[in-house]
């Protein structure tokens, strides 16, 4: 199975959720500010990397979870992929898509906003990284929910 984490910026609550997924951060405490800073790709996508799929790894039941950044469009994004999968003959119940956007909170849209389309990011990150921490149990959540579905 392929699992998709996608929200407006893919760099944020995507990153994390994929984080957690893949055991790289932890589900029952919240990580320090540095952990959440040394995630690779936190706050660190740009406007080129917008419809990137990006491979984070492979989880315990052997599914690939990927991220991407789709803006305010989802439906654009999961429906191309949708269809590349319909063109090379793959079933489309072999793709999981996942909007961490609920998870996301008012620090997390200024700090990023901030950080990755004002280019601020001394003041951004660390106002985007303190967000994450507040919206950390919510990504935490849409994990659980994901790794239920795609366990054996």
């Amino acid at each position: 199975m392929y699992v998709v984490y996608h929200d407006v910026g893919g760099t944020h609550s995507t990153v994390i959720a994929a984080a957690i997924h893949l055991n790289r951060l932890p589900m029952d405490i919240l990580p320090s500010m540095k952990d959440i800073l040394d995630v690779p790709l936190f706050d660190k996508l740009e406007k080129k990397d917008q419809g990137r799929l990006i491979y984070h790894g492979q989880d315990e039941y052997g599914n690939q979870i990927y991220t991407i950044h789709r803006q305010y469009v989802p439906q654009l994004i999961t429906n191309a992929i949708g269809s590349v999968f319909d063109m090379v003959g793959r079933d489309r119940k072999e793709i999981l898509f996942v909007d961490t956007s609920v998870a996301v909170n008012n620090l997390m849209r200024i700090g990023g906003g901030s950080s990755r389309r004002l280019g601020l990011v001394a003041f951004g990150r660390p106002l985007v990284a303190y967000g994450t921490l507040k919206a950390y149990p919510k990504i935490v959540a849409v994990v659980q929910k994901t790794k239920l579905k795609v366990a054996p």
